[in-house]
């Protein structure tokens, strides 16, 4: 018989760090206050349902809630047979127990197949050298592409690194500087700490770095027809290469990549992470987030900062006992392709392919400049407060390419109360709702008139007599 997981200490302690009370937990949830308070009391052990959810909405490993070793393969189990090529609905956790209790081997067994098979779905996506000479590297197995192994891995993590945000936050407190003095608090730290010559460089290059370091003249040059956002972050991330590489170095150790490309891409997005958490440092970015809710305009002028920049740092903010609103966050470009992603909510990106027509980020494109704000609803019934801005990226000079994304910011419906974008919408109106899916190969909404193909595995019927929108209807 399984036995009973009571975790109440755990449960009141993650709560308590995150600063809520005890309704609003219930409520992220989906169970009673009092149902809550006895399971904090230990009176009440958790179920598998709920053990997840806590694991989901706190962004921790199971094992910080439970360490039952059943409770971790379930939640591996949950996630091996979500794999859209299964194409079978989520069974009901109890189901999935029962699986468990009586076949152990056989749930291992699918979680390394459904793994198997991710891998060699990675493979066959594109045919590039890094993939080639990864395989030629670790002839034992397939090998991720770098980036799907660094997204991962970012993932796990809930895309918050504790000691490289802290001591971003450290060096911005010893600069000693506000934000329109940023940049030339950088530079000197450079220019006297580390010996190197700042450059700000206006040519007219096509090709121009934003960013070059020569380390034999130990100049850096820094493209001076950049906006001041990216600038700055330029400098930033320079610093980062200097003064925070021993604790990226650590975080690669931790990571175990199977490829030396995994771990140079990871390098890059750690003194990434370290630019973005000087530039917008957590306490004071925090505190100014909750005080204007969550405006970003106010945040971007407050900081110096991009759309991209303060979007994407709202979404790291799940600092142990200091936690922000929990964001999904990404950037896609015209063609639809998810180039940036994070979620911290229980919303989840098509690994593959475009993400749902029906998203306001893709409207954004039609809209540049302008805020677009949508209430949208997944298959699960869960509800989203989604915000989408068009960016472009513009070169200098006629022929320079210009890059066109849009961006996506959004949270949990509970949450859009603290964000000034929800005053203008009825929250209760259901009219005004909008259902949206992953991806088609995900969603299995029969009435969407937007459907490119049908969902993974579904049946389908056609009816030579009738033409929809859809040229089929899906199967029972």
């Amino acid at each position: 018989m399984k036995r009973k997981v009571f975790a109440g200490p755990a449960v009141r302690r993650l709560r308590e760090e995150a600063g809520w009370p005890q309704q609003l937990l219930a409520r992220k949830i989906g169970i009673s206050p009092s149902y809550l308070n006895q399971i904090e009391r230990s009176q009440r052990p958790l179920s598998a349902a709920v053990l997840v959810e806590l694991a989901r909405v706190f962004r921790v490993d199971i094992s910080q809630i439970s360490n039952s070793d059943e409770d971790r393969l379930l939640v591996d189990l949950q996630d091996a047979l979500s794999d859209p090529a299964l194409a079978y609905p989520l069974l009901p956790s109890t189901e999935l127990q029962a699986a468990i209790q009586h076949g152990p081997n056989v749930a291992k067994a699918v979680i390394r197949l459904q793994a198997a098979h991710r891998a060699l779905e990675d493979k066959y996506q594109a045919l590039d050298q890094t993939l080639s000479h990864s395989e030629a590297s670790h002839p034992a197995g397939p090998v991720a592409f770098p980036y799907d192994e660094v997204r991962d891995f970012f993932h796990r993590i809930g895309n918050y690194v504790d000691d490289l945000d802290r001591r971003a936050e450290a060096t911005y407190a010893e600069l000693g500087t506000d934000t329109s003095q940023l940049p030339d608090a950088l530079i000197d730290r450079l220019e006297l700490r580390h010996r190197l010559s700042v450059k700000i460089e206006r040519s007219f290059g096509v090709d121009r770095p934003i960013r070059q370091f020569d380390r034999a003249s130990r100049i850096l040059r820094i493209d001076g027809w950049a906006d001041a956002s990216s600038r700055t972050f330029a400098l930033a991330h320079q610093l980062a290469l200097f003064e925070a590489q021993d604790m990226a170095a650590e975080v690669l150790t931790q990571a175990s990549f199977r490829s030396e490309s995994a771990n140079a891409v990871c390098s890059v997005a750690l003194a990434n992470y370290f630019a973005g958490a000087l530039i917008l440092p957590y306490r004071k970015f925090l505190d100014s987030a909750r005080l204007h809710r969550h405006d970003l305009g106010i945040l971007m002028h407050l900081f110096g900062a991009s759309l991209e920049q303060v979007a994407h740092r709202l979404s790291t903010l799940q600092r142990p006992g200091a936690r922000g609103i929990p964001f999904y966050f990404l950037r896609i470009d015209r063609a639809g392709n998810i180039t940036k992603r994070h979620s911290a909510t229980r919303l989840r990106f098509a690994r593959y392919g475009g993400a749902c027509p029906l998203w306001n980020v893709h409207q954004a494109f039609e809209t540049p400049d302008r805020m677009l704000v949508q209430i949208a609803e997944m298959p699960d019934g869960t509800r989203y407060l989604s915000l989408a801005q068009a960016i472009t990226k513009a070169g200098i000079g006629h022929s320079a390419a210009r890059r066109r994304y849009a961006i996506g910011l959004g949270c949990e419906l509970a949450d859009a109360a603290q964000l000034v974008y929800a005053d203008e919408l009825d929250i209760e109106s259901v009219k005004s709702i909008v259902h949206i899916g992953t991806s088609c190969r995900l969603c299995e909404r029969h009435d969407c008139s937007q459907r490119a193909f049908p969902p993974a595995g579904a049946s389908i019927r056609i009816d030579a007599d009738i033409r929809e929108a859809v040229p089929y209807r899906l199967g029972d």
